[in-house]
């Protein structure tokens, strides 16, 4: 009788296992239709892109070539440019209501601007390195090349908590980089790979895989091409814009889920 409980117990504590393993959701996978393509500065190191009223906005690095822009899609002219100083090294980007806030990479130290003229209104320190940064309308999101997301306060910039990002192994995703927040996720460019984590912000689990490697198809010609990076969004379209540093063009493209 008692071998007989011992035997049960171990059934129902298998059983438990194999449901709760059964239970992990697998990160899904997007496709994508590409929409349009966009001229883009090809000497360009793109570390940032925001969409706003209509506009490109665009942090570029490098030391001594950093520079803060406003583009026009359709031209891909450069309506207004801020260079920055040549000891920074200009990181990932974001606007928040009328201004934009602009990491480097590692200075620890973030410029503000006025969103319109430019003009540096303020400056914060962080005690890491700059890489990417968006917002959720609550806080600001920074990465810093790690598996770490930092969510800072949007008025005093000190940090309120940290975040680790895991696939659905369990894994660690280290290289986060240029970041944009979108209907409820956290979308992350990962350094040296052509693909973007789709993340939770409540428990850091990757929900889903963008793997953006067949845009590599319309860069030929580009000697110089270097990683993907930089996301923007649309929410009126819903369309996501992406590019990459010294890309000849910024992509407009729709996601397409795959049960779609």
């Amino acid at each position: 009788m008692i071998y007989l409980i011992r035997v049960l117990v171990l059934i129902f504590f298998a059983a438990s296992y194999t449901f709760a393993e059964g239970a992990r959701d697998e990160a899904e996978s997007y496709a994508y239709k590409v929409i349009n393509a966009y001229p883009h500065d090809k000497n360009a190191f793109t570390q940032g892109l925001s969409y706003d009223d209509g506009f490109f906005y665009e942090s570029t690095g490098l030391s001594g070539a950093s520079s803060l822009r406003r583009i026009e899609p359709s031209t891909g002219n450069i309506l207004r440019q801020r260079k920055i100083e040549g000891e920074f090294f200009a990181e990932g980007m974001t606007i928040h209501q009328n201004r934009i806030i602009q990491l480097t990479w590692k200075s620890r130290k973030g410029f503000i601007y006025d969103k319109d003229s430019f003009e540096l209104i303020g400056v914060f320190n962080y005690p890491f390195e700059g890489w990417g940064i968006t917002h959720d309308g609550k806080y600001f999101i920074l990465s810093d090349g790690s598996a770490t997301l930092r969510f800072l306060n949007l008025n005093t910039f000190e940090e309120a908590y940290k975040l680790e990002v895991r696939d659905e192994s369990g894994s660690a995703i280290f290289g986060l980089n240029e970041l944009e927040y979108i209907e409820g996720k956290i979308y992350a460019n990962i350094w040296k790979t052509d693909k973007v984590a789709v993340i939770s912000p409540d428990s850091g689990r990757v929900c889903a895989w963008l793997d953006l490697s067949g845009l590599r198809q319309f860069n030929k010609g580009q000697i110089k091409i270097d990683v993907l990076n930089g996301i923007a969004y649309n929410n009126k379209t819903r369309h996501l814009y992406v590019t990459g540093k010294l890309w000849p063009n910024i992509f407009e493209i729709k996601l397409i889920g795959k049960n779609e």
